[in-house]
């Protein structure tokens, strides 16, 4: 079991290049699981994690709802925002720049075959992050991702999350707000759930600019610990 973590910081990236690189990476872990197996090998398969920000962008999951985007082709284009359909689980969500987006691109062969305990483990590295800040994070039952206020009028999501993993290896991940224009969430059905707002760590706490490195470091801090994980940075 390889328990080292490969941490790739892409800076701000173009989506689609991003996810190009994401399926080669995903690629390269699953051919050598392929050939342990059709050869009886016990080679070591790699595990990378990618910080990235992304250009204004709306992506829609596997099973998304395409009303869910509110804007048309021209929109899109004043806004300066691209679309995609892609292969994650979830709906529609938004990235762009003051966002953290977090893609861990492991072999849970490494770790536990357990995808809903993988899930709640990035939920949890999120909850113990804003913990740090004072702010109390949480999970909505049905809901994937971490929110605040659960359970209240104002219930808002922070983090939204989807996945996807096939032969036991990941791709996707989370998208943190830090300092992110929320008001390009006014152009989509936040995951296609009506009537609840969004929200980023820069508004909670009621100052000009989150510090995006500080953050990035506190997050790895507690995927290391969670995951129990050697990170190697590139």
């Amino acid at each position: 079991m390889n328990k080292k973590i490969q941490l790739q910081d892409l800076g701000n990236k173009d989506y689609k290049e991003t996810w190009d690189y994401q399926e080669d990476l995903f690629k390269q872990i699953v051919d050598v699981k392929i050939q342990n197996r059709r050869e009886e090998l016990n080679l070591s398969t790699p595990n990378y994690f990618l910080f990235v920000e992304h250009p204004h962008v709306y992506t829609l999951g596997k099973s998304g709802d395409i009303s869910n985007l509110l804007l048309s082709e021209k929109q899109l284009e004043e806004k300066g925002a691209t679309f995609y359909k892609i292969n994650r689980g979830g709906d529609i969500t938004y990235h762009g720049p003051g966002q953290i987006v977090g893609y861990p691109i492991l072999d849970l062969e490494n770790f536990f075959t357990d995808i809903h305990k993988y899930l709640r483990f990035l939920e949890e590295v999120i909850i113990l992050t804003l913990a740090e800040y004072n702010i109390v994070g949480a999970r909505s039952e049905g809901e994937t991702g971490v929110w605040l206020g659960v359970g209240t009028p104002f219930a808002r999501k922070i983090c939204a999350m989807g996945v996807r993993a096939s032969r036991w290896v990941t791709m996707h991940g989370f998208a943190l707000n830090v300092n992110a224009n929320l008001g390009y969430f006014d152009n989509i059905i936040p995951c296609g759930i009506k009537g609840k707002a969004v929200t980023s760590l820069q508004v909670e706490l009621g100052v000009e600019n989150v510090n995006e490195e500080e953050v990035k470091e506190k997050i790895l801090k507690h995927f290391s610990n969670l995951f129990q994980v050697e990170i190697i940075k590139q």
